[in-house]
């Protein structure tokens, strides 16, 4: 009798067991509903924009490529701006390798070239980039110069939604030397700072003009000589851009 009822048990639950593994419904040549492993690639304009001040009208840019898969990937990084109408004042081009360090971190190692300003420089990148979720973008550099100055830059990002579309972005970025490069201008210690208050608009997610306002600052030294030389200290402007990736 125990035999018996094992048998039946065993005959009803069997063919349960062998759909419940089976795709409910679907095709049986479908793809399974997760990325096929990479490399994959973006192309993210974090900032195109010109700027308008009662000292100077300006233009920024700052794009950054990426190649590879989850855990490596070569960055290409550019920013740089200057006068409109006139060639940039400062333009520099990263190529950078990346491994995750963790989940939405990766370090980086790799090369910097200054094309402007004269005289050029070439510099060591170490790195850190990455996203605290639901909170800041961070993008922070340590570079060292074939003349042996060491300066920083870290930068600081966050999205503020209002809306679906329309996003609040607050922006900080600092730099900093470990020592002067007098050809360059940079006195040690604190150099500048940067903070920006942009709205943006999403028509797409791959497309967002902005408007906003952006708050320069030289300090210490590279103040100083920025004064010698007839500039200001300071540069408050209105600008206006758009941010794009594909």
């Amino acid at each position: 009798m125990k035999n018996t009822l094992l048998f039946l048990v065993t005959s009803l639950l069997l063919p349960c067991a062998a759909h419940a593994y089976e795709p409910a419904g679907t095709p049986p040549d479908w793809k399974m509903p997760m990325h096929e492993p990479g490399p994959y690639w973006k192309v993210l304009g974090d900032r195109l924009e010109a700027g308008f001040s009662d000292d100077a009208d300006t233009y920024t840019w700052d794009i950054q490529a990426w190649y590879g898969g989850d855990r490596n990937r070569l960055w290409v990084k550019t920013e740089g701006e200057g006068e409109q109408g006139h060639s940039p004042e400062d333009a520099e081009l990263q190529l950078l390798y990346g491994r995750m360090l963790a989940p939405f971190w990766d370090w980086q190692i790799g090369v910097r070239y200054d094309l402007e300003p004269n005289p050029s420089r070439t510099h060591l990148v170490l790195g850190l980039q990455g996203v605290i979720p639901y909170e800041f973008e961070f993008d922070g550099a340590v570079f060292i110069s074939d003349e042996g100055v060491a300066t920083a830059r870290a930068e600081l990002e966050y999205d503020l939604k209002i809306t679906q579309r329309l996003i609040l972005q607050p922006r900080l970025e600092v730099n900093a030397a470990f020592s002067a490069d007098e050809q360059l201008g940079l006195g040690s210690g604190l150099n500048s700072t940067e903070l920006g208050l942009r709205f943006r608009y999403e028509l797409r997610r791959e497309f967002a003009p902005y408007i906003g306002i952006a708050w320069e600052q030289l300090y210490g030294d590279t103040r100083e000589i920025a004064r010698s030389g007839g500039e200001s200290g300071s540069l408050t402007s209105l600008v206006v851009g758009f941010r794009g990736w594909f």
